[in-house]
């Protein structure tokens, strides 16, 4: 009964748009537990408070729900059709990761895990719970349980199939499924990832130091970025795909099928000089229902800004002075810093003496200084 349950469940998976479907035991072994504590008590994860206060529950899915017994773990292709590090010298361009170029996949998934759990739920009336990347669970190591893919030394999921292109979804179960075999490790001495890293934050093969990664800085922080990492960051204004595009195994990849995965013209090559100009109300408008949302227009004009003061374009010099005076200490505080890559000594310090007197954030109050 089991067996053929898990068959109907794999076509009725892939009828509802998933690329892979595999069934895993909702056990995870007490090294990747292991492993999530060391890169909490190494600090790695930076101002992610919620992986510290999770992470107990976040160890295996059985800390999170007693009765599970199977993980049924899927995956959506959203390969792009163009290699995303072309784009890291269209310096007027902003760079946004792939897969925030539609759609937020989260809304996408979900809806589907749902109709898909719904569905297990009538024909084997067992439980089920969904999971899509916002609950303590730890979908990667499922993954490479469940023979999806492996984590690469970048700890990212590399698929044979889809190379580092697959969204991931869980659903755990009561029900107890035939499993799946574990993939194994096929990167062999490849360092590609580690190599190509702009800020180095893979210090070591399967080692992440979120602090140090563009997409963590760029994404979850909302902060003061520390100049030691700005001109790394380029023009990469939300995310970053270098660990991901420069894998080999992309040349197995497939590109995305599913239109809502597909780029969004004006999200594939977005001008810095337009974006720059974006109040809350408009940048609401550009990114409803995109990923992006999230982290705000305020974190996301800093982002832009610092993409324009490593653009190398005098042009946008004006842009960013327009914004010294903004309502945003982060968003000024990387207005000066743009000014000053792109101005004369000379403006710059007359900018200063003229904004220096009113201000009073502290980060704001130190990009002037360095500028005298």
């Amino acid at each position: 009964m089991t067996e053929k349950l898990a068959k109907k469940l794999v076509n009725r998976a892939k009828s509802l748009g998933f690329d892979v479907v595999k069934i895993t035991p909702a056990q995870l072994p007490p090294l990747t537990g292991q492993r999530l504590e060391e890169f909490v008590e190494a600090d790695w994860h930076g101002d992610m408070q919620w992986l510290p206060e999770t992470l107990e529950r976040r160890k295996t899915p059985t800390a999170m729900w007693p009765d599970a017994v199977s993980a049924i773990v899927l995956g959506a292709n959203y390969g792009p059709e163009e290699n995303p590090l072309e784009r890291l010298e269209q310096r007027s361009m902003g760079n946004i990761s792939v897969y925030a170029h539609n759609r937020d996949y989260h809304d996408v998934i979900k809806g589907r895990l749902k109709q898909l759990a719904g569905w297990f739920a009538a024909q084997s009336g067992q439980e089920v719970k969904v999971f899509v990347d916002t609950a303590p669970l730890m979908e990667k190591p499922l993954a490479a349980q469940a023979g999806v893919g492996w984590q690469g030394k970048h700890t990212n999921l590399v698929s044979r199939e889809f190379g580092s292109w697959l969204f991931l979804g869980i659903i755990l179960t009561t029900a107890d499924l035939p499993t799946d075999t574990a993939e194994g490790d096929h990167c062999g001495q490849c360092t590609a990832c580690i190599d190509i890293c702009p800020t180095n934050a893979i210090p070591r093969p399967y080692k992440v130091d979120a602090r140090r990664c563009i997409s963590y800085l760029t994404i979850e922080y909302d902060g003061h970025i520390d100049r030691q990492f700005r001109k790394a960051i380029g023009n990469r204004i939300y995310g970053c795909d270098d660990c991901l595009a420069v894998c080999p195994w992309n040349k197995f990849a497939k590109t995305a099928q599913e239109a809502k995965f597909k780029a969004r013209e004006e999200l594939l090559e977005p001008k810095l000089a337009e974006l720059v100009k974006l109040d809350d109300s408009n940048f609401r408008k550009l990114f409803s229902g995109s990923p992006v949302k999230r982290i705000g227009r305020d974190r996301f004009v800093r982002n832009i800004l610092i993409a324009i003061g490593n653009s190398g374009d005098r042009n946008l010099a004006a842009d960013a002075q327009a914004l010294l005076e903004d309502s945003s200490a982060q968003v000024r505080a990387m207005a000066v810093w743009a000014v000053q890559e792109l101005s004369s000594t000379e403006a710059t310090d007359q900018l200063g003496k003229e904004h220096r007197k009113n201000e009073t954030d502290q980060n704001v109050l130190a990009e002037w200084s360095t500028s005298i």
